[in-house]
């Protein structure tokens, strides 16, 4: 039996899956709602409940690195993952622990190439591997430099003003670093929006928490993340395409 035909099987069964969820009406589930479903739970208690769930679902093991799509008994995708590299981050006062949860999710949206809006954490791990202070910009007022040029921001871009006045936009997909300082631009900013690192499909299970495609395939597979779940690129377009909003993830 070659591998086309496989893939080929595979989707004619999810094709008939999701011409029978068409009929159950899934609609947009809002993140706080997704939070309560999602209440972490022992790993056991969660793999059983995955176990004995009907209809289409999503399971990721944190401890295998594997995610399966599944409907009834049928497994339609089986996949490797990135997760949590259970790593902790402790600077300027502030601390992080970088864990996948365990428990049961929802699926509560899908996009096509997302935008990464990095998140404090990443500012203050970069900081900390560097060496350097964290400060936060303000949109409204300038931010002056040691050598008497200050840092604006205009039109939702974050800039240089030099001695001459002229203004000149820093890149937004490069750390804005200064005197020792790495400056976190405010949200809304292109400086804040990332294009290409989630890769090229995002689906959403609320609470911050999402699986994604990545620009670095080694890691899937590796505990490395901080959080989220991590496919290959062919994996997360397969879900993206076949696991509907609404769709529970069992993650254990």
């Amino acid at each position: 039996m070659s591998v086309a035909w496989r893939a080929a099987a595979r989707r004619r069964r999810w094709a008939v899956a999701m011409a029978w969820t068409a009929g159950l009406c899934f609609t947009s589930v809002s993140p706080a709602a997704s939070t309560a479903l999602g209440q972490s739970s022992g790993p056991d208690r969660t793999r059983a409940n995955a176990d004995s769930a009907h209809g289409v679902r999503v399971v990721i093991s944190v401890e295998d690195r594997r995610l399966w799509a599944i409907l009834g008994a049928d497994t339609l995708l089986s996949a490797p993952v990135g997760v949590a590299s259970g790593a902790s981050l402790e600077y300027q006062g502030r601390r992080w622990k970088f864990e996948t949860p365990r428990g049961r999710r929802t699926v509560v949206a899908k996009d096509s190439l997302p935008v990464w809006v990095p998140p404090e954490w990443h500012y203050y791990e970069v900081a900390s591997a560097r060496g350097l202070v964290v400060r936060n910009l303000d949109v409204d007022r300038p931010t002056e430099l040691e050598d008497g040029r200050r840092i604006e921001i205009r039109d939702a871009a974050v800039g240089i003003v030099g001695l001459d006045s002229a203004f000149t936009v820093l890149p937004p997909a490069e750390e804005i670093i200064f005197d020792g300082v790495l400056f976190i631009p405010p949200l809304g900013t292109a400086n804040r929006r990332i294009p290409g690192e989630l890769g090229a499909y995002r689906i959403d299970l609320g609470g911050g928490y999402m699986l994604h495609g990545t620009r670095d395939a080694s890691s899937v597979g590796q505990a490395a993340t901080h959080g989220c779940i991590r496919l290959r690129d062919a994996d997360i377009a397969w879900l993206y395409e076949f696991v509907p909003i609404g769709a529970r993830v069992f993650i254990y």
